[in-house]
């Protein structure tokens, strides 16, 4: 099938979806057409990404095409997750982004090193990488809807968006669940990092290692703070962003810099 036939499809599928979850708000009787827009989507853009690393012989990680893998795996973890929890309205934003870092993908082609170009044990690291940050990046989701959420009950005029939501202690229950996983996956990340590569302090990783860690001292105390002493809505919505805000930095500041500011690869 054309590549650019399977991505178009997935950018015209992604908005679909994102805008039936919208009227479903109103009209509460389009939640399985919408989840199905996203699961066709989300397949297509398995399946135009596939088809990109055949061609490549391999998978690039340039900016904007690791950016459309990892909004790939946030949609499919998304719709995963919507088969037992209430989280399907958060596709409202995330698909689309989903929609638009494929689109950027296609308008900004770039070429760097390639999975074939590592071994095994860095193509896992990179792997486990990929699934932390898109777990975390949900959660970072997430926790902005809480606030949203938070604020418009205190001001006892909550809009028809947030009355289709959970109520806010399970909201509260999803988003440490999703930090609780994506948490172990940047362990592991971590972990297989200080194995597997020589220096992992070297001066074009040191910025991603030590905002890694401490993305991942940020969540860890945000667990514990939870388990000892409580912590809940602000407490926890602020941790959470600030915990993001680091493994944005590592993952994507310097390929910012570097590939669209600079032009270096």
């Amino acid at each position: 099938m054309n590549l650019f036939l399977l991505e178009g499809l997935a950018f015209c599928l992604y908005f679909a979806s994102s805008i039936t979850l919208i009227i479903d708000i109103k009209e509460n009787q389009h939640k399985k057409l919408a989840l199905t827009f996203a699961w066709l989507a989300s397949i297509a853009h398995l399946l135009s990404l596939s088809l990109s690393a055949w061609h490549n012989q391999g998978i690039d990680f340039s900016f904007f095409h690791t950016a459309a893998i990892i909004s790939l795996i946030i949609a499919f973890l998304l719709l995963f997750a919507s088969l037992s929890k209430p989280v399907e309205k958060l596709g409202i934003a995330l698909f689309p982004i989903a929609a638009l870092m494929l689109a950027l993908d296609v308008l900004y082609p770039s070429s760097v090193k390639i999975t074939q170009d590592f071994s095994l044990a860095m193509n896992v690291h990179i792997l486990s990488s990929i699934i932390a940050f898109s777990l975390l990046t949900i959660a970072a989701f997430q926790a902005l809807l809480l606030a949203l959420q938070n604020k418009q009950l205190k001001s006892h005029n909550p809009g028809r968006l947030m009355l289709a939501f959970p109520p806010l202690q399970a909201m509260e229950s999803l988003l440490f669940q999703m930090i609780s996983t994506g948490l172990l996956f940047l362990s592991f990340s971590l972990l297989s990092g200080f194995i597997f590569i020589e220096d992992l302090f070297a001066q074009h990783l040191a910025h991603k290692t030590i905002l890694s860690i401490i993305a991942w001292i940020i969540f860890s105390c945000l667990l514990l703070g939870r388990k000892r002493y409580g912590w809940r809505g602000k407490t926890a919505i602020r941790w959470t962003l600030y915990g993001f805000t680091c493994l944005l930095l590592a993952y994507f500041g310097s390929k910012l810099v570097l590939e669209l500011i600079l032009n270096k690869v």
